[in-house]
């Protein structure tokens, strides 16, 4: 029996539908309010029966922060694919990040070990390598950098994979994936796929920043192929192209017929904004919409090796240009559907209302 943590996250939807299809049987550990018609959706995305796959998962109710919610979760199980995790680049969010990243991947680590389970694949992230100034490439040899901020996203996630490696002294055999920015359909209003929103809505921007991007079907794949794999107490960088955001943005532009973005937002433009927008969040509250890590990053130039991964599992990563394709295909579906849905529940008001009037009229 196989657990999957963050089932209802781009990377567990994903993993879930790769391991279905293989006949796996499977656990998925969700939040109580977890939606998990997302990985229905997800599903569907790629058969033509979701509800066939999606009956053959086992939710389990859960939270990697609560220990004593995970007990359930691991009875019989043997291997354990960690994807939960919280990303995020605003300040405010840097408490819960710490608590979910970190203590979240401690707690699975201490059941894995205590419950002698088989094998571990932990999903970390090329941030785990810290601020890097280019022009390095960056493979899995580099040292950890940890810039100047002392609690950002790179650095929950570097101290998650310290509690990996902590596991692994223990006993556990685990193995460290490292992906790149992923690239695939999930929640279009957040994380990477919100990127395909902004440019379907008019994104007229972009930065000169570099870096590097893999399909989430890849990460998936990579990850069964390890666990299954005799590689262990090692990490390995999933990544398939390094590319420019401009690059990126006009490859989405393009599939999704809307003008490419065509302004070059410089340093002082986005450092301005993330200040502006910092200013209104102290006077009005609400969230950050633009956050100084964010803008920092948006300009950096990172370049990645998959080198390793490519030796141990023999693989070829699809092409960025693919991986757009078939994200926009998705976000079009998407949308396709939602707007059917709309159609039918104002066709459903408005039967109602005819009904309603009808019923008035016969009682005159």
């Amino acid at each position: 029996m196989i657990l999957v943590t963050g089932a209802t996250g781009l990377v567990g939807s994903h993993l879930l539908y790769e391991l279905l299809s293989k006949g796996e049987k499977v656990k998925a550990l969700k939040r109580q309010s977890s939606d998990t018609n997302r990985v229905l959706k997800t599903l569907g995305y790629y058969t033509g029966e979701p509800e066939n796959l999606f009956s053959g998962i086992e939710w389990i109710n859960g939270d990697v922060t609560d220990r004593e919610s995970l007990d359930p979760a691991f009875l019989d199980v043997d291997k354990v694919y960690h994807a939960a995790g919280m990303i995020s680049m605003d300040p405010a969010d840097r408490a819960e990040m710490a608590r979910i990243n970190i203590e979240g991947t401690a707690n699975i680590v201490n059941l894995c070990v205590e419950k002698k389970i088989r094998k571990l694949c932990h999903v970390s992230s090329v941030a785990a390598f810290g601020h890097r100034v280019p022009p390095v490439v960056v493979d899995e040899n580099v040292s950890w950098k940890a810039g100047t901020h002392k609690l950002t996203y790179r650095v929950t996630k570097f101290n998650a994979e310290m509690e990996v490696w902590r596991g692994m002294a223990e006993g556990l055999e685990a193995v460290i994936v490292n992906p790149s920015i992923i690239i695939g359909p999930g929640d279009w209003r957040k994380g990477s796929p919100a990127m395909f929103d902004r440019v379907a809505k008019g994104l007229k921007f972009y930065t000169h920043g570099v870096t590097g991007y893999v399909d989430v079907r890849d990460v998936a794949k990579a990850m069964i192929l390890l666990m299954e794999s005799s590689e262990k107490e090692e990490h390995f960088i999933l990544n398939s192209e390094n590319l420019s955001f401009q690059e990126l943005f006009e490859m989405i532009a393009i599939e999704l017929n809307k003008p490419v973005p065509s302004i070059a937002a410089t340093r002082f433009m986005t450092g301005l904004a993330w200040r502006l927008d910092y200013a209104r969040k102290k006077l009005l509250g609400g969230t950050s919409l633009i956050t100084r890590e964010a803008v920092a990053s948006a300009h950096k130039e990172t370049l990645y090796s998959n080198e390793k991964v490519r030796k141990a599992l023999g693989i070829d990563f699809i092409p960025i240009r693919e991986s757009v394709m078939n994200t926009v295909r998705c976000y079009c579906e998407s949308g396709a559907k939602k707007a059917e849905g709309g159609r039918r529940k104002a066709e459903g008001t408005r039967r109602k209302a005819q009904d309603a009037r009808h019923k008035a009229e016969g009682k005159k």
